[in-house]
């Protein structure tokens, strides 16, 4: 994993499925949150993720399977897209001052896989 000289405030994770949470957490700074907008199976975390750094976990349902699932249908069939631009982690300081100065025109999207190789 790489090493970031600088750490986050908050993560928002919708990754869909099982994934590990410790990497995520070690991206935290002090009193940093990680917002859960997905539905693992299960979370698996060290506890120590979370009392190093007094960093925080909260969570809010989005809607479910079901529904997620009939949005994600509707949009293909009337040709829905997302516009998003995808960012390297090391980039979120940089499009967060962009998204202050309005300087935003898609979502912005991490791409965590090629990060933290």
């Amino acid at each position: 994993m790489k090493t970031l000289s600088r750490s986050l405030d908050f993560i928002i994770d919708s990754a869909s499925g099982d994934h590990p949470f410790d990497p995520y957490m070690s991206l935290l700074k002090t009193n940093g949150l990680f917002v859960m907008v997905c539905y693992p199976k299960e979370v698996k975390l060290d506890p120590l993720s979370l009392f190093i750094g007094m960093r925080s976990i909260t969570g809010s349902f989005t809607g479910g399977t079901k529904l997620t699932q009939e949005m994600l249908e509707f949009c293909a069939a009337n040709k829905i897209y997302p516009e998003i631009e995808v960012i390297p982690i090391e980039y979120a300081y940089e499009a967060f001052e962009r998204m202050l100065k309005g300087d935003v025109k898609y979502r912005f999207v991490i791409d965590i896989q090629n990060s933290l190789k």
